[in-house]
């Protein structure tokens, strides 16, 4: 590829991190190789603002930091934020005509501590608008595209993170998971992306779209660079009333995870050729039915059979509400959208529609506006099932799935395994306006991820093949226990060991 970033020639994070510090290269000389990339490669559509002045800045700080010998962790690292995290600086948009020029007054908490962190943000990345969408094609300004294909769609609603980190123009990106929206488009890429248990990463900044599914994550390569994020990610947030102040007794900050990933790498490494000797992996027989293509099937199976190799046990477990999540997904998410977007009225901030009559005109014509068709048809199906005389019927019943969903997981820890695994999509990725017709389509396709948002469980994706029909990436989903992320990504780790799918890019399969 023509304009390959500088940071693209090391294997990690650490890679590039020792190299920098050892003077090998600047920052400043990172920020700009990147910044040409991402402009040779704005067909894929992946950033909705670029400001190089905002990048040098940055990467200037992060090279005064290094040579008065005080780097962070990620100091001088290219990275990239989906544009429903607000920044200061760079447009928030969340990929909608609603928000087209609003620029926000302060950054995200995740945005601050990458900052913090020493990161260099390249600028704000494409998604579905308001996160809703699994395909990030509903984006008011275009659809990504997905590096290993241009006809196909990088997954959603992710999507710009997802095909930013595949293409090679960020070393990572955030991204956020509200139903699949961080494992779906990492496993369509071909790379690595987690979601945290719900409440570990803190929600403030983030343009809300369903606030108790709402969770922000990594996007990477591989399991450690997804870490080396995590980490400052994560943490208890006083400002945010969703966030945890304790993880199953644990404080909610610096060190939790990372000591976690390290203890299970301890673990492993005692157990020689063998290091996940005794590990139980349940596979829900309801992930393996009907509407998983063959392909990817095959794919999930030879990727188990690696984990088996390794010493893992595999364990036939079911999910008997596994179908449900879809319903109750589509209710919940709706209805707090529903809540959550009754702000944008065109009165404070945002669109306004310049033609009215009066008040009731100037809301209904500015959100008609403002709002793109998927926006507005699952606002409308969350308006009418909190209306009066729908509440119990369609929402309290789907709160109680909800409930009897984290059940089901909760008793397969309990009695069964210690990781889940299984698919993340059906398909590999499909065609750039597939489904256009059907959105309903598209909702079906996302089986496999609903529940562990619904549930509020961590879980992530890594890249375990390739279609045959269509040469593009398979993910395989890890599933772990509330507050495991440390586990589930010494899990992917030793994978990534065994494997080098992770290492795969676009024309180098």
């Amino acid at each position: 590829m023509a304009n390959t970033p500088l940071h693209t020639q090391f294997s990690s994070i650490q890679a590039l991190r020792e190299a920098l510090q050892a003077g090998q290269l600047s920052a400043t000389e990172l920020a700009h190789s990147a910044l040409e990339a991402i402009e040779a490669r704005k067909d894929l559509n992946a950033f909705l603002h670029v400001d190089a002045d905002l990048t040098l800045e940055q990467a200037r700080n992060a090279d005064a930091a290094i040579k008065a010998g005080k780097p962070a962790a990620l100091t001088g690292v290219p990275i990239a934020h989906k544009d429903v995290l607000v920044t200061k600086g760079w447009r928030s948009t969340a990929a909608s005509r609603m928000l087209a020029n609003y620029v926000s007054p302060f950054d995200a908490t995740v945005v601050s501590r990458l900052a913090d962190a020493g990161a260099v943000s390249l600028g704000k990345l494409n998604c579905d608008e308001f996160a809703m969408g699994s395909g990030n094609q509903t984006s008011a300004f275009g659809p990504v595209r997905n590096p290993w294909d241009p006809n196909a769609v990088p997954g959603g609603s992710s999507g710009g993170s997802a095909a930013a980190v595949a293409a090679g123009l960020v070393m990572a990106a955030t991204g956020t998971d509200t139903g699949g929206s961080i494992r779906q488009p990492a496993a369509l890429c071909g790379i690595s992306g987690i979601k945290p248990t719900y409440g570990t990463v803190s929600r403030l900044g983030l343009i809300a779209y369903a606030s108790s599914l709402d969770q922000a994550g990594p996007i990477a390569r591989h399991a450690r660079d997804l870490l080396e994020l995590l980490e400052p990610m994560a943490g208890f947030d006083p400002l945010d009333s969703t966030s945890l102040e304790f993880c199953d007794g644990a404080p909610n900050g610096p060190g939790r995870i990372r000591s976690r990933f390290d203890a299970a790498i301890a673990r492993q490494q005692k157990n020689g050729s063998r290091p996940l000797e005794g590990l139980r992996i349940g596979v829900p027989r309801e992930f393996v039915g009907e509407g998983l293509s063959p392909d990817v099937a095959q794919a999930v199976e030879n990727a188990l059979k690696t984990f088996e190799s390794l010493g893992a046990v595999r364990v036939e477990i079911s999910l008997p509400r596994t179908e449900l999540s879809i319903p109750a997904y589509y209710v919940i998410a709706p209805a707090e959208a529903s809540s959550n977007l009754s702000r944008y009225d065109g009165v404070r901030y945002g669109h306004r529609a310049e033609s009215y009559k009066e008040l009731d005109d100037m809301i209904s014509r500015t959100r008609f506006e403002g709002f793109g068709p998927e926006v507005r048809r699952r606002v409308l199906i969350g308006t009418y099932v909190l209306c009066h005389g729908y509440y119990d019927a369609y929402y309290l019943q789907a709160q109680r799935v909800r409930r009897m969903i984290a059940n089901d997981f909760q008793q397969a820890f309990a009695q069964h395994c210690d990781v889940i695994m299984g698919p993340v999509a059906p398909t590999v990725a499909k065609a750039i306006g597939d489904n256009r017709e059907d959105p309903i389509a598209d909702w079906l396709a996302d089986i496999y991820t609903l529940g562990v948002n619904l549930a509020g469980l961590p879980a992530m994706s890594v890249p375990c093949g390739f279609g045959t029909e269509r040469p593009l990436p398979v993910g395989l989903q890890i599933i772990g226990n509330y507050f495991a992320e440390g586990e589930l990504l010494a899990v992917a780790d030793c994978f990534q060991q065994a494997t080098d799918w992770h290492q795969r890019t676009p024309g180098n399969q």
